[in-house]
């Protein structure tokens, strides 16, 4: 597995991170003892990067990570969680960045990791009702007490992260990048670049829109959130089937499959230093492990490139259940 730097974090990570959302109850019900397996495989083929969320379950997913991996080295291991997300009274979720919502959400994640110390923290949204310097005093206050370590920030804009770094520097941003939602390319990617900011992407196969298994059809388990996003129906899902096709021909022309090309292509980027990929089968997970060391040619970018011309282009929180504001 190769390994990178993760900006000016200095964190040794693998270029392929294990994401954690799917374990948190958005994507239906979990096989516990499968998705442990893919968890563990994931470890042993290398990956030292590990990305969960407060909000994924609100300690199911940490909890469930912290089990998995407890008989693993810790100091071997890179944790990143994220914070800034309070469960509402009606079962969703709210922004709330506040520095007492933070704190108490950095124990939290703490005990349901089993750690006492999280080598990652990220702001999850940004959340307009606190000042933005207020976050980062409270984040500058847990990192002097040793209980965070890195600072980052997820799904925030050139502004907001400027705005963040007056109070503190913003070490890493972890974006939504995949084939078919690439408007961090203009200037986020850009920006975070020159201020040597690591950049995690999620959603590298647009949720599973860039499996391949996919199609018209395609009925979601209960409580999987796709199954009520406008992303996967209606005419937009359609077209983007068929870009999809077109992109497996390419894939197969090239000996990869289409889940190695769409991992392997974010991190073609050069402002990318990792991809995050979550599977709850052990059985899916070398395919996008491999997706590492894969080096796409300029013949087959310049193909990718033409035929992604025209998708549907995907945007807005994701899933869209995330409140804008």
């Amino acid at each position: 597995m190769r390994q990178t730097t993760l900006g000016r974090s200095g964190l040794q990570v693998s270029r392929i991170a294990f994401g954690t959302w799917q374990l948190g109850g958005d994507w239906g019900a979990t096989e516990e003892d499968q998705a442990t397996a893919a968890i563990r495989r994931a470890a042993d083929r290398g990956v030292t990067l590990f990305d969960t969320a407060q909000a994924y379950g609100f300690g199911a997913s940490e909890r469930f990570l912290a089990k998995a991996l407890s008989s693993y080295p810790r100091e071997e291991m890179v944790i990143a969680t994220k914070g800034g997300l309070r469960p509402t009274a009606a079962g969703g979720v709210a922004r709330d960045a506040s520095p007492e919502w933070i704190r108490q959400g950095v124990d939290q994640s703490l005990e349901a990791l089993g750690t006492d110390y999280i080598d990652l923290l990220q702001v999850h949204w940004p959340d307009p009702a606190t000042p933005l310097e207020e976050t980062a005093g409270a984040l500058g206050e847990l990192v002097a007490q040793g209980k965070i370590r890195h600072v980052g920030v997820s799904n925030f804009d050139t502004d907001q992260m400027g705005d963040f770094a007056m109070a503190l520097p913003v070490e890493t941003l972890q974006p939504p990048y995949h084939l078919l939602r690439r408007s961090i390319e203009a200037d986020i990617l850009p920006y975070a670049d020159a201020h040597d900011i690591g950049v995690l992407v999620y959603g590298p196969l647009a949720h599973g829109l860039l499996s391949g298994d996919l199609h018209e059809d395609t009925r979601f388990a209960p409580g999987d959130w796709r199954g009520t996003s406008p992303v996967f129906k209606g005419e937009s899902f359609r077209r983007n089937l068929d870009v999809v096709d077109q992109l497996s021909k390419v894939a197969s022309e090239a000996g990869v499959s289409l889940s190695q090309m769409a991992i392997a292509w974010t991190l073609s980027n050069p402002a990318v230093d990792v991809a995050i990929v979550g599977t709850r089968n052990p059985a899916h997970l070398d395919d996008a492990l491999s997706a590492g060391s894969l080096n796409l040619g300029e013949d087959v970018l310049d193909r990718i490139d033409q035929i992604v011309h025209d998708a549907v282009p995907i945007d807005g929180p994701s899933p869209e259940a995330m409140p804008e504001d």
